[in-house]
């Protein structure tokens, strides 16, 4: 998603997925298998939502789903700790850090 998201959510995301697929190193291939196919689902929609917000410029973007309970009923504990983490920091009103876009400084 090179490009697609801001600069926020970028940073976000990148720490965030680098956590996940460590998680999922020692898991066994069916497992990997899913991880990968559910990774896979997930990139294509944001993409989808990256490219339709560029059109509708004037709306605010809005990146994800809310996910229904019969999917949430499949995550364990640790998985729904993990979410609300993220919620949590994907929410908050004061950025942790600065991020500005490099492409400024190039020549």
């Amino acid at each position: 998603l090179p490009g697609a998201l801001p600069l926020e959510l970028k940073a976000l995301g990148d720490a965030y997925v680098k956590q996940e697929f460590r998680r999922h190193r020692a898991v066994g291939p069916a497992d990997a298998q899913r991880f990968l196919r559910e990774w896979e689902v997930y990139s294509e929609m944001l993409w989808q939502q990256a490219t339709g917000d560029r059109q509708n410029s004037r709306r605010k973007p809005c990146f994800g789903v809310h996910l229904t309970e019969e999917k949430l009923n499949d995550f364990h504990n640790e998985q729904i700790g993990q979410l609300q983490e993220l919620m949590q920091e994907a929410t908050k009103p004061n950025k942790q850090f600065h991020i500005s876009d490099d492409s400024e400084y190039k020549n």
